[in-house]
């Protein structure tokens, strides 16, 4: 097990409020709960994404894309344990409307869904014939459908997959739950990484993880098409957008690091695209997603370890 210096010499906060908590504008102090602090809760992976609530089971699962596995926390006992490998180099994982397990796999080159007997149903692997890149994160509409990126990610080097040719461009499919079939939503987006529904889903947001600076783009919601592109957030030097998640009440919790020293956490924006508040971490954190009883609990996804924090809001469904 690896874990870096920062992450290995990391302790909570011995006070409230916890200092690792930052307000930025004075409309974020809402947000913070006085007598809650960060918490470490798994240490010892590689390369920690995907995080995803299974609120009937009280239990968090995320990847550990270059072990090659998924890992289990367990709420009641704090137990941490494997919870499939091999798992075909997965990263992003969310749950349908129906309780089910979605995940983008690297190696597979596909988004498969477990079902309720744990057999694997592969939802899409190719489109137009050629396979797919490197599945790398993924969200579910109210209306079934399935809406994941696909950058080259996973099979650029052997460390997160397998070595492979591109043979598409790196897309944003829609998996329509009547046809079964994908749709392209968004092919102007150089790699395409985290993505996110504002709570009314009239908004997709994405991050476009293959410019210089990182930007997140904003969509509007029609149907089963996307329009109306903008850039929503431009990282500048301040470190990179991957995974992001939505509160009720639209704010984007993101994912950051890979900046200057000291910005490595969670950077939170309002529905305006103003940064309100940070979440200091000892490492990058790529990816989070919102759990507990009330889904007011936030786990995040740092490189080697799992931290959470409960906070005053709640995650928006299909995250």
């Amino acid at each position: 097990m690896l874990s870096s210096s920062a992450a290995a010499q990391w302790q909570p906060s011995q006070r409230y409020p916890d200092p690792a908590i930052k307000i930025i504008d004075a409309s974020f102090a809402k947000y913070r709960l006085n007598l809650a602090k960060v918490e470490k809760i798994a240490e010892g992976l590689r390369w920690a994404e995907g995080p995803a609530w299974f609120g009937d089971g009280r239990y968090l699962v995320w990847s550990d894309i270059p072990n090659n596995r998924m890992m289990k926390w367990d709420e009641e006992t704090g137990a941490v344990s494997v919870f499939r490998k091999p798992a075909n180099n997965a990263n992003g994982n969310t749950r349908d409307r129906q309780g089910r397990l979605i995940t983008c796999e690297h190696s597979g080159r596909r988004v498969t869904r477990t079902e309720y007997d744990g057999s694997i149903t592969v939802l899409a692997d190719q489109f137009e014939g050629k396979r797919l890149n490197s599945p790398n994160d993924v969200v579910c509409k109210s209306d079934g459908s399935i809406w994941f990126t696909d950058p080259p990610f996973g099979i650029l080097g052997f460390y997160e997959g397998e070595v492979a040719p591109v043979e598409l461009p790196t897309n944003v499919y829609r998996w329509d739950p009547e046809t079964k079939k994908l749709s392209v939503v968004a092919g102007d987006i150089e790699r395409p990484n985290g993505l996110a529904f504002s709570p009314d889903e009239t908004k997709l947001y994405i991050v476009e993880a293959g410019v210089t600076p990182r930007v997140i783009r904003s969509y509007d919601v029609a149907g089963t098409k996307l329009e109306n592109a903008t850039k929503f957030i431009t990282a500048e030097t301040d470190g990179t957008p991957d995974g992001l998640r939505v509160d009720v009440d639209g704010n984007l919790w993101c994912g950051w690091g890979m900046g200057k020293e000291g910005l490595d956490g969670v950077a939170v924006f309002n529905p305006h695209g103003k940064l309100i508040g940070r979440i200091d971490l000892p490492e990058r954190c790529a990816n989070l997603c919102f759990g507990g009883r009330h889904r007011n609990r936030l786990f995040m996804c740092g490189s080697t370890s799992i931290y959470s924090l409960y906070v005053n809001t709640q995650g928006a469904p299909g995250g």
